[in-house]
């Protein structure tokens, strides 16, 4: 498979729509944002992740990193632990947990702590993540998130021994046994995000130089990748998972899913040389722009977001928030494949 050279540019347009001065609204009705279903910490995070990784200072982009910044420093309790749902008024709906919102919360902390280049921002990233690292979650997809957070400090921060416990905490906690030959995956059904798990080992074997456990993160997300290629395209897990013995493909499919192959993907990349990693990202990207089972776009290009979900007769056309923060974070991946090759 060809690197994606044609993909488009990330283009943040329908991200800044669905935000106001509190946060990013999470759902959408096609592209209007429906402010009555409030915010997440699941998506602010994300918003961190894309806007921390985007090159340049330009104004957009620093508003909304401090826009997620403020939001994910809010939902932390005084013990690191996060609050998730905020309703539209600014009322946090929900209680402080140890649930996928913290473990995303540490990813987006650490991402700004990694990738900013502006000093205010990254000594409040690290202010929360002195907090939040302090936490451990009994939910493997918690600490899997969790595990990239505490991978993105030790690049910049070798010696910082809160990450460095929290990312050997996480791959223990995310540590499997395969059910079978025919079934190496750690769990009995793919559910979401499932490429994460194989980025955390991926992660952990690299920065705590453990190459047994990098090895079988290699060897799960390449399992991974198979699994979840059909005819030549992605065709990703669905919203109800997927087991050995079931009927392929599986609908309503996630941007997510392609998001996390494309994320793990390009970490991979960083670590092994092998063209598969970089062939996961263009079939990711590809998926996006039609390559995918029902052979429809998966986004909109006069708005650049993207639809919600992947149907056996066309796309969901609502433009949420996930979903669109899917897309960026692919288009970016893509994009330095672009400036590989040229």
């Amino acid at each position: 498979m060809n690197a994606p050279l044609d993909a488009p540019e990330p283009d943040f347009g329908h991200l800044i729509h669905m935000s106001d001065r509190r946060g990013t609204f999470e759902h959408a009705l096609l592209a209007q944002p429906r402010p009555e279903h409030g915010y997440c910490s699941d998506d602010m995070a994300r918003v961190l992740v894309v806007a921390t990784r985007e090159p340049g200072n330009e104004r957009a982009m620093r508003d909304l990193t401090m826009l997620s910044l403020r939001f994910l420093l809010d939902a932390l309790d005084s013990q690191g632990r996060c609050r998730n749902r905020m309703n539209r008024s600014g009322v946090w709906e929900d209680s402080p947990a140890l649930e996928d919102c913290w473990g995303r919360t540490i990813w987006g902390l650490g991402t700004a702590v990694a990738r900013s280049d502006d000093g205010q921002i990254r000594q409040l990233a690290m202010k929360g993540l002195e907090r939040a690292m302090r936490q451990r979650s009994t939910w493997p997809r918690s600490m899997a998130f969790a595990a990239l957070g505490a991978a993105e400090v030790l690049k910049v921060d070798p010696g910082d021994m809160s990450a460095r416990a929290l990312l050997s905490d996480a791959a223990d906690a995310v540590t499997g046994p395969g059910q079978s030959a025919a079934w190496p995956w750690p769990e009995k059904r793919l559910t979401y995000a499932n490429a994460t798990l194989a980025e955390a080992f991926v992660a952990a074997g690299s920065v705590l130089e453990r190459p047994g456990l990098l090895q079988h993160g290699l060897e799960l997300l390449e399992w991974l990748l198979v699994r979840e290629t059909e005819h030549g395209h992605l065709s990703v897990t669905p919203v109800g998972g997927s087991g050995p013995d079931e009927e392929r493909p599986g609908f309503d499919q996630q941007p997510i899913e392609a998001s996390a192959l494309a994320d793990a993907c390009a970490r991979a990349a960083d670590v092994d040389a092998n063209q598969r990693w970089t062939d996961g990202i263009a079939a990711a990207t590809h998926w996006f722009l039609g390559d995918n089972d029902s052979g429809v776009p998966m986004w909109d290009p006069t708005t650049g977001g993207a639809f919600d979900g992947l149907e056996r007769d066309g796309a969901n056309l609502n433009q949420g928030a996930e979903s669109t923060l899917a897309l960026l974070s692919t288009l970016q991946h893509a994009r330095s494949l672009v400036s590989v090759h040229q």
